[in-house]
């Protein structure tokens, strides 16, 4: 019923930067709270951003400063722009969503499929 689809991922070198997308395609009424996750190999998943809609954030001590996350509510669209990357930071991105379907009375969360992030020494 909803999709989320992430792009932007990529390999890029310590101190470079990347844009990271994700759209929600279904019956959406509408989209509460958006998030980012990551997850590096052998390591537990992090939360690393939120973004209420009305437009709150927060982020991981780790990132603040270096990542900033943003929504366009007329595209369901979240965004991740993340920059001075560092070696750390590689992991699978990807986002969650809070989402009421058409004809919903309640709020479900549905998660992406992931995208890559690599960042080299």
């Amino acid at each position: 019923q909803v999709q989320l689809v992430e792009s932007g991922g990529g390999l890029v070198q310590a101190g470079g930067s990347l844009r990271l997308s994700c759209a929600a395609s279904g019956s959406i009424l509408s989209i509460g709270s958006m998030h980012w996750y990551r997850q590096a190999p052998g390591k537990q998943r992090e939360l690393v951003a939120v973004i209420t809609s009305g437009g709150s954030t927060n982020s991981v001590d780790s990132v603040k400063g270096r990542f900033t996350i943003s929504r366009d509510n007329a595209k369901d669209t979240v965004y991740l722009q993340m920059n001075s990357l560092k070696p750390e930071d590689t992991a699978v991105y990807y986002c969650t969503a809070r989402v009421r379907l058409k004809g919903g009375d309640y709020y479900t969360d549905y998660r992406g499929q992931g995208t890559q992030v690599t960042v080299s020494s």
